[in-house]
């Protein structure tokens, strides 16, 4: 009996590897294969200025790591005792205005640096929906919870889409001309909007990734949201919102990466280091045992050979 429908689906692109760093932004599911590719690894930067949704605050950020971007004072605001940027994601937020300008402005410096040894560019769309101030007429990337009055909600038509991406990208090769850019769909319904209005908001976020794959080089697509919406298709896959991906949804989506955009080689590598790597995150009952100090013993001498007998490794490593 056949259980899923079949995705024909083959990556044109080069494959990923361990030799090219891979720079992530986008929705948070991007943070889901951004961590999966660094617990294999790979060296990799994802979501440094923070979650993005709609593709036009996206691209602005991606125009702030080309331009090092540094924002003033000015352009923060405080509420309820902490400064925020409406570019930024509360994680970037402080109670003191210093603070929190230096956390957003350091986010930039750490991605503009990063954009020139990147290899793959992996940009995920969240949602076609953009927000704007009432009082500014300026879009936000982040609502920072303040009330819904206080903004216009907006249907991006599929042109700007295009559009802004377009040119973000464009900038970001005149200063890594060999940049190759991945674009995906994020799984995650934003059923706050409606589900019609959910539906309406994929179909031009999918429309605009394909038109900007027929016309920019170098640029392809990867089906996650088509691997969970039409190939799991099942709430089992979901968590208990019904709404976002759970575990096991995630691993699947990032299995069907490995297959379509690595070769063997490569994802037998990534399969090596992801033991240790979850190894390492393992928290003993008694640490301070014999057996346990072997273990680990054990475990950084198996590390030790693996990163000498691939070097390209030691820039994936967290420590």
């Amino acid at each position: 009996m056949k259980m899923q429908l079949d995705l024909n689906y083959r990556h044109t692109g080069p494959p990923f590897t361990h030799h090219e760093a891979v720079l992530l932004m986008g929705s948070c599911f991007t943070a889901h294969v951004g961590q999966a590719l660094a617990d294999r690894l790979f060296n990799v930067l994802y979501n440094p200025t923070g979650i993005l949704f709609d593709p036009t605050a996206l691209a602005r950020h991606l125009h702030h790591l080309a331009e090092k971007r540094i924002f003033l004072p000015q352009e923060l605001f405080q509420r309820d005792e902490l400064w925020h940027s409406w570019e930024h994601h509360s994680d970037f937020s402080d109670i003191m205005l210093s603070q929190a300008l230096e956390n957003i402005n350091n986010a930039i410096t750490t991605g503009h640096h990063f954009l020139h040894q990147a290899g793959w560019l992996v940009l995920t769309l969240g949602s076609a929906f953009r927000y704007v101030r009432v009082d500014t007429k300026l879009p936000v990337a982040n609502n920072h919870r303040a009330p819904a009055a206080e903004f216009r909600k907006e249907l991006l038509p599929l042109r700007e889409i295009t559009s802004a991406l377009a040119l973000a990208v464009q900038s970001l090769r005149r200063i890594n001309p060999n940049l190759k850019v991945l674009f995906t769909v994020s799984p995650v319904r934003h059923s706050r909007d409606g589900l019609i209005e959910n539906n309406r908001s994929k179909a031009r976020l999918l429309e605009a990734v394909h038109r900007l794959c027929e016309e920019l080089p170098a640029t392809y697509y990867f089906p996650a949201y088509e691997l969970v919406i039409d190939v799991l298709r099942d709430h089992r896959w979901y968590d208990i919102d019904l709404v976002h991906p759970n575990h096991a949804a995630t691993q699947y989506v990032f299995e069907q990466f490995a297959q379509s955009c690595m070769a063997e080689e490569t994802r037998e590598l990534a399969a090596q280091a992801y033991k240790l790597s979850v190894s390492a995150r393992h928290r003993p009952r008694f640490p301070e045992t014999e057996a346990h100090q072997s273990f680990l013993a054990q475990q950084k001498e198996a590390l030790e050979a693996l990163l000498n007998a691939h070097p390209e490794l030691r820039k994936g490593r967290s420590d």
